[in-house]
């Protein structure tokens, strides 16, 4: 492992690891660590990302009076104790149990209450359930690029699909008194029929495959981490085709989840049948001079995820994907069933992401179902999914004008 020096922080964020939060040895980037009784601010990473994507926004939100808490989430990055085995247990990488892992790194710092918890890309639907389940906790929640349309339902007036069982009773970030990451403490259902949507993209005149199919297979792992441009080739051509220096990048809803509406995605969410994600991003590779004036990942940064990658490989955050995809849990998620998420929230993302519009619908499902204070949508011009990265500063205001809007300033 390099040293944390080569990670390239802004002098004024902080590096360690938290041991026992909930099965892992964890890594955690800080700022505003340097005074007592400041609130926290948790922010959660996506995919394929790690706690250093927040480095340009972390000094700011301190400045503005908070302790910034940022950590590698469960599968990626220097946080140790999870299983890279494709054919290891699913289990651990369940939502219920990535809201337990934030809940113990904010508890091993210190804090019994957050003012906010920010997720980006995936990591927005663990800043949503951390909210859903725990709005004692989290006074409110920001969820970035992707959006949450709610919990399961269950069918009203007939028999419940989950066979619930008493909560599991543990102490984060101190030594578990349930085992943790182990099967949760519910009978699961049979997982769901395969979506037809596959075989409908399938059969398009141009075969297609949904990028969670693809990222479900064993080989995915294996065919970024060897991509045949090479890794830090395949993260930069990945990395620009979602951002805004990608021109093709022009977002509009969808309205059905069918294959015809689906198809109008860019390659990297629907790609062409037979293609892997690093054959479906090549065609978008920079060129020198575009590599040579992108301002928000310069060579040594992308570097650095290119080195946690080739360390750890991808299949941790896949197995993120392969949890949804394999419906096995969904019998648990639906224990909270039209439950919404009580503090307030909001949602950011770049005006040129297709994140929000992936799913149809689920935007507008998660602003008027799915939270109970939805403080507005914010889209900020000239980013694209990597907002925070790609413009740090309008995302900071952003965030600190919803903060003060929930009443979480410090």
């Amino acid at each position: 492992m390099t040293s944390i020096e080569a990670l390239h922080l802004p002098v004024g964020i902080r590096a360690r690891t938290i041991d026992r939060i909930n099965g892992l040895k964890m890594h955690v980037l800080e700022a505003g660590f340097e005074t007592a009784d400041r609130p926290a601010l948790l922010l959660l990473h996506g995919f394929p990302e790690l706690a250093y994507s927040w480095r340009k926004v972390m000094l700011p939100l301190a400045a503005a009076g908070y302790h910034v808490i940022a950590p590698d989430q469960r599968g990626y990055g220097r946080t140790l104790g999870w299983d890279d085995r494709y054919d290891a247990d699913l289990a651990p990488f369940r939502m219920m149990n990535l809201v337990r892992d934030a809940l113990g790194v904010l508890y091993a710092c210190g804090h019994q209450t957050a003012a906010a918890v920010v997720g980006h890309d995936f990591g927005s639907s663990v800043a949503a359930w951390c909210a859903l389940i725990r709005p004692d906790v989290f006074g409110s929640v920001v969820m970035m690029s992707a959006p949450f349309g709610g919990p399961p339902s269950v069918a009203l007036g007939g028999p419940p699909s989950v066979a619930l069982g008493g909560p599991p009773s543990v102490a984060l970030g101190g030594p578990p008194s349930v085992a943790l990451g182990g099967p949760p403490s519910v009978a699961l259902d049979e997982p769901p029929p395969v979506d037809p949507i596959h075989a409908a993209l399938a059969a398009l005149p141009r075969p297609r495959k949904h990028y969670h199919q693809y990222y479900s297979t064993r080989a995915a792992n294996a065919d970024m981490l060897h991509a045949p441009q090479g890794l830090h080739a395949f993260l930069r051509a990945y990395y620009h085709m979602k951002s805004a220096d990608w021109l093709d990048n022009q977002p509009h809803p969808l309205h059905a989840w069918t294959a015809s509406a689906l198809a109008q995605l860019p390659d990297y969410y629907v790609m062409d049948l037979h293609h892997t994600m690093p054959q479906a991003v090549a065609a978008a590779m920079p060129n020198a001079a575009q590599i040579a004036s992108c301002a928000w990942l310069p060579e040594h940064e992308l570097a650095v995820y290119t080195a946690e990658f080739a360390r750890t490989g991808f299949q941790g955050g896949l197995d993120w994907y392969r949890c949804r995809t394999s419906g096995k849990f969904e019998a648990e998620y639906q224990t909270w069933a039209h439950a919404k998420i009580q503090p307030p929230a909001c949602f950011i993302s770049g005006a040129s992401d297709w994140g929000p519009q992936q799913k149809p619908l689920e935007l507008a499902r998660m602003q008027t179902q799915a939270c109970r204070q939805m403080h507005g949508v914010q889209s900020i011009t000239d980013a694209g999914h990597w907002v925070q990265q790609e413009r740090p500063a309008q995302t900071v205001q952003a965030l600190l004008d919803f903060f003060h809007d929930a009443k979480v300033m410090p």
